[in-house]
């Protein structure tokens, strides 16, 4: 009877730790899931911040040509004094 008893024991022990391999199986799949959620989430929030920024840099880009444009035409020798000044400070910067 004394082995009955011990080998009712070991079912029991050996369900209890299956019970907490099952439970710990569960929390780590939840906080699995929780981690690829954030992840999810703050991918999203770069792509919309870096479509903003692009959208910024080509409203930016055709206010300069706009501005380049008017200058060619009512100052031509001013804008390619200036021209040629930022290729020289381009020039010098790329030696360096």
């Amino acid at each position: 009877m004394a082995q009955a008893s011990h080998h009712s024991d070991q079912g029991s022990l050996e369900e209890r730790a299956a019970e907490r391999f099952d439970n710990l199986t569960e929390r780590a799949k939840d906080q699995l899931k929780n981690v690829a959620d954030r992840a999810s989430s703050a991918a999203g929030r770069a792509a919309e911040q870096g479509r903003e920024a692009g959208e910024r840099v080509q409203e930016v880009a055709g206010n300069f040509k706009g501005a380049v444009d008017k200058s060619v035409k009512n100052q031509p020798m001013a804008t390619l004094a200036l021209a040629a000044i930022a290729g020289f400070v381009l020039g010098a910067m790329w030696k360096r």
